[in-house]
């Protein structure tokens, strides 16, 4: 018969997302996975499986923790006002962040992803739902008229896309108020814009 774990899972997760995110999926060891979980490598091993199915369980709930819940807080808000909050969250957040650790998103794009054809469909699959969490708003907002409709939808959700994952990465090299929020006026001015 098998044991019972003896661990709360959220919280042993929350300290593997810890542990890459400060680190990444390379420097990361077992060792310091398991010490930083509190549990022993043994109960890591049993309960995850290897590193690497951690890392993609680990990778999996930062994306239920940080987007899937800021996409709960916003998406009530009219389409316009979500993707703005959305924005006005990721920039605070990026803020706030002494460690300087960006987006485990976008950290796993950039290292585990290129070497990895699993962790590439991982990160593959958040992108697809970033991108279509910005085509609802956009597409929603062009059906009541708070989103300009002078380009595609599709386009428009593409872009903001593109200004998100550019605000992680220079959120990481400089973390400056001004930059991040100079980056994001733009887009959300282009979704205001209407034919002239």
């Amino acid at each position: 018969m098998a044991r019972p774990r003896e661990f709360d899972e959220t919280a042993v997760l929350d300290a593997a997302v810890a542990c890459f995110w400060a680190q990444g999926y390379q420097a990361a060891s077992v060792r310091q996975l398991a010490d930083g979980m509190g549990i022993t490598g043994a109960s890591l091993y049993n309960a995850f499986g290897d590193k690497r199915s951690l890392y993609r369980r680990a990778l999996e709930h930062y994306v239920e923790i940080s987007f899937a819940a800021r996409v709960r807080r916003v998406e009530p808000l009219g389409p316009r006002q979500a993707i703005a909050a959305f924005f006005e969250d990721v920039v605070e957040r990026s803020l706030a962040d002494p460690g300087r650790r960006g987006c485990m998103i976008v950290n796993s794009a950039l290292e585990a992803a290129p070497h990895d054809a699993g962790f590439q469909a991982v990160v593959a699959d958040v992108l697809v739902r970033i991108e279509g969490f910005f085509l609802r708003c956009v597409a929603a907002g062009q059906r009541d008229g708070t989103v300009a409709s002078v380009l595609p939808a599709e386009d428009l959700a593409r872009l903001l896309l593109g200004v998100l994952m550019g605000v992680r990465v220079m959120a990481r090299a400089r973390p400056e108020r001004e930059l991040l929020e100079g980056m994001v006026r733009p887009a959300l001015a282009l979704l205001d814009l209407r034919a002239g």
